[in-house]
């Protein structure tokens, strides 16, 4: 059997006003058999590393000489953002749209982010399936996330293989916060209204390797290409955790410090009305919020940053679903 071939490419993103260039490296694994093509990118947000790191293992792992179709990966999907060791650019790099994962599919003669989306969206609209890979707190239950009633994104997403799949309302099933924060701009949301199946997997913690969710994130990848039938060899039976991400998350209603329940670990079942934590005043000691859970369902992420402010999330519940 032939092997299979990579090749990396540096591709120009888009221009500075100083005739700078913003480019980006993407690889592509071209198997030996004709097959589906899968796009994964990582570090949209340049904090979130764990992607990368993520990428680079699966580069070092991935059978090529096994492989049918093609994978095009970029492990640093916004450069500007990973050198900043940031979630967003400065507004004077893009002022109207600094969070590049609310752009897309982005434009070509829109703003510096919607110019880089749509570079990249060349390679998405090409796609069978897209994995953008992000993280999120260091005390975060992994997720993949996907858009709730696309049945082609749930089987991608149980077939990456996180214990807690999060179904998340999209267009006119979502809450007008979600129209208000511009979701309907995430690379996963676009590509599935273009009719691409699209997950966003959640690994956990930024700005440091971890070790548990890269290793997550590797398998993840893996699996998804044996679902795809890219690779050879069974997909697990799982029984995830199914869920529904309201997006209504418990927040600071006040600033202080933070001292979350010591009881509570993420993963749990909560009623609602469980204590999840209190924000004290720091110089007269008098509480400022009791947070407690909004409803039932499953605590994915709990903020263990002591200093709070007003509107910061201090958790996430979602709703159990039946698969």
């Amino acid at each position: 059997m032939t092997a299979g071939t990579h090749t990396a490419e540096t591709v120009t993103l888009e221009t500075l006003p100083s005739g700078l260039t913003i480019s980006t490296t993407v690889h592509t694994y071209r198997g030996s058999e004709d097959g589906p093509t899968l796009y994964v990118q990582a570090a949209q947000h340049g904090r979130e590393i764990n992607g990368t790191e993520t990428l680079r293992r699966f580069h070092d792992r991935l059978p090529l000489e096994d492989l049918a179709g093609t994978i095009v990966a970029v492990p640093v999907a916004n450069p500007l953002t990973f050198d900043r060791v940031s979630y967003t650019t400065p507004e004077v790099i893009d002022s109207v749209h600094p969070n590049m994962n609310r752009v897309w599919p982005g434009d070509e003669e829109g703003t510096l982010h919607q110019r880089m989306a749509a570079r990249l969206w060349e390679y998405v609209a090409d796609a069978d399936a897209v994995v953008d890979l992000h993280t999120g707190s260091p005390n975060m239950l992994p997720h993949v996330v996907y858009r709730e009633g696309d049945e082609r994104s749930r089987r991608l997403a149980r077939g990456f293989g996180t214990g807690l799949l999060v179904a998340e309302p999209a267009d006119d099933d979502a809450s007008e916060k979600w129209h208000r924060r511009g979701f309907a701009g995430k690379l996963r949301v676009a590509a599935a209204e273009n009719g691409v199946p699209a997950i966003t997997p959640e690994l956990a913690h930024n700005k440091q390797i971890l070790e548990d969710a890269v290793e997550l994130g590797v398998d993840g990848l893996l699996a998804v290409c044996r679902y795809l039938e890219m690779l050879p060899g069974d997909v697990p039976d799982r029984s995830p955790t199914a869920a529904r991400n309201h997006l209504g998350q418990v927040t600071a209603t006040g600033s202080g410090l933070f001292r979350p329940n010591p009881a509570l670990e993420v993963g749990e079942e909560l009623d609602e009305g469980t204590d999840l934590g209190t924000i004290y005043d720091p110089q007269t000691y008098e509480p400022v919020q009791e947070a407690v859970a909004d409803r039932s369902g499953v605590l994915y992420a709990l903020t263990r940053e002591a200093t709070v402010t007003a509107g910061d999330q201090l958790a996430s519940v979602a709703i159990r679903q039946e698969e």
